[in-house]
């Protein structure tokens, strides 16, 4: 089927709520209280994959092509069932990750099933479901197209060595989107944010796991290991631009519309959005700064005593075959996390569709690679105290 560039959905990267019961769960697994954790013989049931031929999984709006007559139809996905004779109830229920997890964390903590064999999470919080043990270990001799094909670079966060228990549907980076015609001059640096000229006409991301590792970047720290002082001298400085009025305002995804309406000049942004704005104003820009940009995803995961586990990494498996990832590619325009999808797209008869070959943001070149770097996660331990300060800093 032809491969055509879509429109994609806001950013699936969520705002993280204020000490919600996702936040506190985590906490009390990293406190050592046995209820939440589960061991990892307690984690698996009896598969009905051979016999059963179906699973169910839960995604984000609009993160998966449509077809253009009938948004209702998933072509990469009915081609699955065609292939394989596996029916997919496919639901796009996670439109919050914190929510999500509330949704689900009664049942797994009760070591009871979910109902589903597939849900996608922000790496952030597959963190905290591998840390709870509320997800089970794929087994990559049944998946080869992941081990040849996934992207070295997201090949091993610090959450999950190896990609164990999670496998990456989409990738993105969080940098800095500004408008070039009205600023007047480059962007480059972290630091450029805090010019004069952008008093009153910059905004940050509100969501704590989303917002801290670029700006502790422009300090010159390695997000690899950051540390509590690193946090707190972010909070500092973000304290000190609040005061002077020099921040606009702090935002969900709704930071498209000050930066399409030239509200604001220059924001924290993420890659995915920036492509499609670019479609209506090419003088929008998105840049790595210098000193470097967090990239991240949002991952794939077999939640525990789920009933079709090797349904469902089959299914994980065909979306990284190089030409269904590059056809998904082409409609969601995020990091691409398979590599291999870029000769693809690059021989479609399509001209706006092989042009995707070259975007930089669905599939970073070397020299931008080098700026790229996956953020350790903010542990169980740590969360409370920074998310208590940070969104009182925010005013959530």
């Amino acid at each position: 089927m032809p491969l055509t560039p879509k429109t994609s959905a806001p950013s699936r990267r969520s705002l993280l709520r204020a000490l919600g019961g996702g936040a506190v769960l985590g906490g009390l697994a990293g406190c050592g209280v046995p209820a939440a954790y589960v061991r990892p013989g307690e984690r698996a049931v009896a598969d009905l994959s051979a016999s059963d031929k179906r699973l169910a999984w839960a995604n984000w709006p609009l993160y998966i092509d449509t077809d253009d007559d009938n948004p209702n139809r998933r072509p990469t996905l009915e081609a699955f069932e065609k292939r394989t004779g596996i029916s997919v109830e496919y639901t796009e229920e996670i439109n919050d990750n914190d929510e999500f997890f509330g949704k689900i964390s009664p049942a797994l903590m009760n070591h009871q099933r979910t109902g589903r064999d597939l849900i996608v999470m922000s790496d952030w919080m597959c963190a905290r479901f591998v840390r709870l043990g509320w997800v089970q270990e794929m087994d990559r001799a049944g998946q080869p197209n992941v081990a040849e094909y996934l992207d070295p670079q997201l090949r091993s966060p610090a959450f999950d060595p190896g990609r164990r228990y999670s496998v990456p549907w989409q990738s993105g980076i969080t940098g800095i989107a500004y408008d070039r015609r009205r600023l007047g001059r480059e962007i480059r640096h972290v630091s450029d944010l805090w010019a004069s000229d952008l008093k009153g006409r910059v905004t940050l991301l509100s969501g704590l796991d989303e917002a801290f590792a670029l700006l502790m970047q422009g300090n010159g720290v390695d997000i690899t290991r950051w540390t509590a002082a690193d946090f707190h001298k972010v909070c500092d400085q973000v304290e000190k631009y609040v005061a002077r009025g020099h921040i606009r305002r702090f935002t969900g995804n709704d930071y498209t519309k000050d930066l399409v309406s030239g509200d604001v000049l220059a924001c924290q942004a993420y890659s995915g959005d920036v492509i499609q704005l670019q479609a209506d104003n090419p003088h929008i820009r998105f840049v790595v700064p210098e000193e470097g940009a967090e990239l991240w995803a949002d991952s794939l995961m077999i939640p525990d005593r789920a009933a079709h586990k090797r349904n469902a990494e089959r299914l994980v498996d065909y979306y990284y075959a190089p030409e269904v990832a590059a056809e998904l590619a082409a409609w969601v325009n995020y990091v691409c996390p398979v590599p291999a999808a870029r000769d693809v797209l690059a021989a479609a008869k399509d001209k706006d569709t092989a042009a995707l070959a070259e975007n930089p943001l669905i599939f970073p070149a070397a020299e931008m690679r080098r700026r790229l770097v996956i953020a350790r996660d903010i542990t169980s331990t740590e969360r409370v105290e920074f998310a208590k300060r940070w969104n009182k800093i925010v005013g959530l």
